[in-house]
This record gives structure tokens, C-alpha cells and sequence, in this order.
């Protein structure tokens, strides 16, 4: 089914205009006159922008965007609403496409309801869109076979409203921080680039010798004014560099090894590693899903394979009758509270509840470090500023003053 975008009059006169999903452009006109729309323009969406100009707002490219996470969030806690009410899943589904803004969740919730609306189990039209996790899937599926669906999609939006609020708290704390680096960055640039090089003509026209520090920071004004442009190419070939080695399995490994240790960075790291793997056990377990397969998928958004080869052992100790805490406990990369508090789960039948435990703690821990790491990163990056502004301010004035001495 396609998405066209429309311009139209309505039965009062007045000019409207939006998305409509339909098989055909005629049954797209057919649609639109059932409801009081005249068009006056249709054309299909296919990621161009001529249906930019035609809906008259921006939209994200179906192949290239993926689907924000708030929006996965609202859709799914709107149709556990919705079946909670007693309204049939494809009647659901159907609300929900019309009032979705995003469009490729548009599209592909467009897909699903027509699937499953052809007689396919929800897990398998969500799995056959491509856009959807495998987590949530995993989670629909365990929903539909034990007749729950509706218990477990309401529990996959409180999963995602955590990860969405999880990572707008870290994303608000570092805000200050890069604007403040920025700027700083902005300030140097400017001394280097325009100031320095006018106060270098007067030093250089007064053939005196000039200090050696005076002489260094003249050639790296020099330098930066001169190849800037091979500076920037230089860092965006190594950005590039590193991208491609990390994204082989040896590279990777490497670099999450690198950063889980790290000073106070390595610790932060491991902190969102474990929550994020403790909220997502959790939520799976109590959707239903078999332990083996949670771990599996809870391994995945971890997104750590130092942490991952961890899980694995657990999952294959689970396999063979063991318990999932030694494995984690073995391996060195857990904290013992962590290993101790799944052990006392596993023992006590409640291991859902001590992994959400787990996360609520781990994320408080998340907070507040970051929210330590910006108070002392604020101060530092001042007094970085402050101190290469005063060395450039030295290394030009000194000279000055030796002039203006020797001259009197």
C-alpha cells in the first residue's frame, strides 16, 4: 500500500491538505470524496521532494530514517490503549495510522494493518516491515501466544518512556558542556586566525628577536590559517578511519574493551551497559519471553560485546541447567551487587522484580554521574579557554614590552 500526499478543497471551501494511504491514486481520489475532499493535486510518496512542496511541511526519507524512538513510544502506548478499550487490533491499528505524523511509522503501521487485516499474527506483519526491534517483536509475539497482548504492550511503553527519559537526561547534562567547548573552540580559532596573524605583522616589522614561544604560537597561526582545509580532512579521514575499524567485530571488541576502561568514563559506560541490559531482561521476562531468547536480546541492547561475551556464558549456563548469575559473576565485568541481586532473584522466583531494581538504581547512578562529570567539566573547560587565551596574550605582549623597555 502506498502514501500520497494531497492538496484539496473541502465540502465548506476551504484548502487542506496531508497524507492518505491507499493500494491505487484512483482509490486514493475515491477515499478522499467519501470524506468531503475534492483534490485538486495527489502524488505518490516516494521520498522526493516534490511531495515535500505538496504536503507543504518536511518529512523523513523512508529508506534512509529510522523511526525516533519517543514516536515508537506514543504509537505503542496509544494502541495499548486502544486494545484496552475493547477495540478490535486492525480498527486499532487503522487510528493509529491516521494519526501518526512520522511517516515512515505511517507506512509501515499502514503495512501491518493490512496484514493483518490479510489473517497474519501481529509479531509476524511487525517482523515483516523491517523497522520495528527484535525486542519488540519478541515481546508482541509472547503477547499473542499467551493471550496478553495487551498486559505486554503496555509494558513495552514503559520500557521505551524509560529509554526515552534515560537518554534525554543524559543528552540535557551534556548540552551546557558542548556548547561551552564550542564556544571555546569558536574563541580560539578567532585569536588564531584573525587576531594573531595582524599582531604578528607589527611584531615582525620591529626585527626584534622574538621569544620562543612567541615564534611557536606565529607558525601555528601560520599553519592553521594556511591548511585548514587539510586539518579538516585530515580529522574527518580519521573520523572515517576509526568508524571502519569499529565496525569490524575485532575493532569493535577492541574499542568497548578501551572504553570500559577508561577512567570515571569506563565506569559511566558500564553503568549504562548494565541498566539498559537489566531494564530490558526485565521487561522480557515479564512479557514472557523464554529466559535463553531475553538474554539473547537483552545481549543486543547492552551494545557492549565485552559485556555480551558475558551474557552468552549465561545464557549457555542457563542451557545447561545452571544458574545465570555465576557465569555473570565469573566473568569479572558485573558488579557484585549486580550478580548478588540476580542470585537472590533466581533463588526466590522473582528475578523480574530484582532486575528492575537493578536498572531503577543504575539509572540513578547514570544521573548522577553525569550530572558530576558536567560539574567538573564546566570549570576545566574555562580554565582551558582562559589558559590559551592568556598564553596567546603573553606571547604577544612580552614582546611589546621589551620594544616600549628598550626604547625608553
Amino acid at each position: 500500500m502506498a502514501v500520497y500526499a494531497f492538496k484539496g478543497v473541502n465540502a465548506a471551501g476551504k484548502s487542506i491538505h496531508g497524507l492518505l494511504d491507499a493500494e491505487t491514486s484512483r482509490s486514493a481520489r475515491t477515499k478522499l470524496r467519501k470524506d468531503g475532499v475534492y483534490p485538486t493535486e495527489l502524488v505518490e510518496q516516494r521520498g522526493t521532494s516534490s511531495v515535500q512542496a505538496a504536503t507543504g511541511r518536511s518529512f523523513q526519507l523512508p529508506s534512509f530514517s529510522r523511526i525516533p524512538p519517543l514516536d515508537l513510544a506514543i504509537a505503542t502506548r496509544q494502541i495499548a490503549t486502544l486494545l484496552s478499550s475493547g477495540i478490535p487490533l486492525v480498527e486499532g491499528l487503522s487510528a493509529l495510522t491516521e494519526q501518526t505524523e512520522n511517516l515512515r511509522l505511517r507506512t509501515a503501521l499502514g503495512k501491518v494493518r493490512d496484514r493483518v487485516n490479510e489473517g497474519a499474527h501481529f509479531a509476524d506483519a511487525l517482523a515483516q516491515t523491517e523497522v520495528f526491534p527484535d525486542l519488540y517483536v519478541s515481546m508482541v509475539r509472547a503477547g499473542e501466544a499467551g493471550g496478553a497482548l495487551e498486559t505486554v504492550l503496555e509494558r513495552l511503553a514503559d520500557y521505551l518512556e524509560s529509554q526515552v527519559r534515560m537518554r534525554n537526561k543524559v543528552s540535557s547534562i551534556l548540552i551546557y558542556p558542548s556548547v561551552m567547548f564550542a564556544f571555546a573552540m569558536l574563541v580560539v580559532g578567532v585569536l588564531v586566525t584573525v587576531v594573531l596573524p595582524q599582531i604578528t605583522e607589527l611584531l615582525t616589522s620591529l626585527n626584534q628577536e622574538l621569544p620562543f614561544y612567541t615564534r611557536w604560537i606565529i607558525a601555528l597561526s601560520n599553519f592553521a590559517r594556511d591548511w585548514w582545509w587539510a586539518i579538516g580532512l585530515g580529522f574527518a579521514c580519521l573520523a572515517m578511519g576509526l568508524r571502519a575499524a569499529i565496525g569490524t567485530p575485532r575493532g569493535r571488541e577492541t574499542f568497548d574493551s578501551l572504553q570500559l576502561r577508561l577512567p570515571v568514563i569506563g565506569r559511566t559506560v558500564r553503568i549504562i551497559a548494565i541498566a539498559r541490559f537489566s531494564r530490558t531482561l526485565a521487561t522480557l521476562l515479564a512479557g514472557g519471553l523464554p529466559i535463553v531468547r531475553a538474554l539473547d536480546t537483552a545481549k543486543d541492547v547492552a551494545n557492549n560485546t565485552v559485556l555480551g561475551h558475558a551474557i552468552d556464558a549465561a545464557r549457555e549456563s542457563i542451557t545447561e541447567g545452571a544458574s545465570v548469575a555465576a557465569p555473570l559473576r565469573n566473568s569479572g565485568e558485573f558488579p557484585p551487587m549486580v550478580t548478588h541481586m540476580i542470585e537472590v532473584g533466581e533463588r526466590s522466583g522473582q528475578l523480574e522484580s530484582m532486575l528492575s531494581k537493578i536498572a531503577d538504581t543504575y539509572e540513578e547512578q547514570v544521573e548522577t554521574t553525569m550530572s558530576r562529570l558536567t560539574a567538573l567539566l564546566e570549570p576545566l573547560l574555562i580554565l582551558l579557554m582562559v589558559g590559551i587565551v592568556v598564553v596567546i596574550i603573553l606571547a604577544t605582549l612580552v614582546p611589546l614590552l621589551q620594544v616600549t623597555s628598550s626604547i625608553s
